[in-house]
C-alpha cells in the first residue's frame, strides 16, 4: 500500500536562505507516515485501545533537489518490509513539476505501551500495512549503524525544553537536528541545509534533561553524538554531509 499526501512550504518551514529545513522536511515525512499508521489501525488515535506504540530507531535522507519556499511537495510513503521486531518503511518526494526531491529510509519498532518493552508486530499487524517489498531506496548495505568518533572538536550544553516534547514527553524526533545544529561550526550551520543526513536514535531524551552535543569532522562528514549530562549514555548519533 502506497499513502500519499501533500504539503506546502512556508514561511516557518524555511531558513534564511528560503530553503525547506531539514527538520520541517522530517515532519512532513513523520506525518505522512502517521497517515499510513492511522488507516492501518495502529495510529496515536488508536493507542489508547491497542496498547501498542511505533518507535522510530533511525532515518537515512538524501535530498536530490533542495525544495524552497512556496513549493508543493508531494510525499508518498509505503511499509517496505515487518521483520519479526522490526519495520522498514520508504519514502519518495516530489516537487509540483514532478522531480524526485528527497528519497528517504527509516527503521521502527513495536511497543506495548504498558510493559515498556518492544515486542514482535503480529502477522495481522503487518498485513495492515500492505507491505510493498520490491519498492526500495537504498541497498541494505547503505543502511550502516552510526559508530561514535574517537575525538571531538566542539561541544555544547542544551536543556530540553517543552516546546520540544512530544505526546509521550520525549524529545520529538525531529528537534535532534536542532541540536545537532546548534554544534556545529558556525560556517557549516550558516551555510545551505546539508543535503544527506542520518540519524540513529538509542536512548530518549526527556522533558527537563540536560544533554550534551558533540561535533567531530571525520573524511567528508559531519558527526554529532548526544550523550546525557553524565555522559554515561549516548542518546543518538547523526551524520551529515
Amino acid at each position: 500500500m502506497f499513502v500519499e499526501h501533500e504539503f506546502y512550504v512556508g514561511l516557518s518551514d524555511i531558513n534564511p536562505s528560503n530553503e525547506l529545513t531539514n527538520t520541517c522536511l522530517l515532519r512532513y515525512l513523520e506525518d505522512t507516515a502517521g497517515i499510513h499508521s492511522e488507516i492501518a489501525g495502529y495510529g496515536i488515535t488508536d493507542m489508547k485501545h491497542t496498547r501498542k506504540s511505533w518507535i522510530l530507531l533511525s532515518w537515512k535522507i538524501e535530498v536530490k533537489k533542495r525544495p524552497l519556499v512556496n513549493d508543493t511537495l508531494h510525499v508518498k510513503t509505503w511499509s517496505k518490509a515487518i521483520d519479526k521486531f522490526y519495520a522498514y518503511r520508504d519514502f519518495e518526494v516530489k516537487n509540483q513539476y514532478n522531480e524526485i526531491v528527497c528519497i528517504a529510509s527509516s527503521k521502527w519498532v513495536f511497543i506495548d505501551i504498558d510493559k515498556g518493552k518492544l515486542v514482535k508486530v503480529p502477522e495481522e499487524v503487518a498485513d495492515k500495512y500492505k507491505p510493498e517489498p520490491d519498492f526500495s531506496m537504498f541497498d541494505k548495505k547503505e543502511l550502516e549503524k552510526l559508530k561514535e568518533p574517537e575525538n571531538f572538536s566542539n561541544e555544547i550544553s542544551f536543556k530540553i525544553t517543552r516546546n520540544m516534547i512530544d505526546i509521550n514527553k520525549h524529545l520529538h524526533n525531529i528537534y535532534y537536528l536542532d541540536i545537532a545544529k546548534e554544534v556545529l561550526p558556525e560556517k557549516i550551520a550558516f551555510s545551505s541545509e546539508l543535503n544527506s543526513f542520518e540519524i540513529m536514535y538509542k536512548k530518549e531524551i526527556k522533558l527537563g534533561d540536560n544533554v550534551k552535543a558533540f561535533y567531530s569532522k571525520v573524511e567528508d562528514f559531519n558527526y554529532i553524538v548526544i550523550k546525557s549530562d553524565d555522559l554515561e549514555t549516548i542518546h543518538a548519533i547523526i551524520r551529515l554531509k
